[in-house]
């Protein structure tokens, strides 16, 4: 098997390290699983193109909820953070 060296920021290491499945998995196998997750060999079928439509039209239309609304109605108002305070 040919191998090459591919340079990655210590940040970006890091976040392969988390990804992996076990600590064994080697970095091969871990891009490779990502790489395969990213195709998606399947079109849409017509009700989920049909869902699509719908939702674009909710969205357009205004007829839409913000994640932190939905949260305080789940009696949850903490569940969503500022990212920088």
């Amino acid at each position: 098997m040919a191998m090459t060296t591919v340079q990655l920021r210590a940040e970006t290491k890091k976040k392969l390290d988390d990804l992996k499945l076990h600590p064994r998995e080697t970095y091969d196998e871990l891009i490779d699983r990502l790489a395969d997750a990213a195709y998606d060999d399947e079109s849409l079928s017509d009700e989920e193109l049909g869902a699509v439509r719908e939702s674009e039209n909710d969205i357009k239309a205004g007829r839409v909820r913000s994640l932190r609304d939905i949260m305080k109605d789940l009696g949850d108002e903490q569940a969503i953070r500022p990212l920088v305070e």
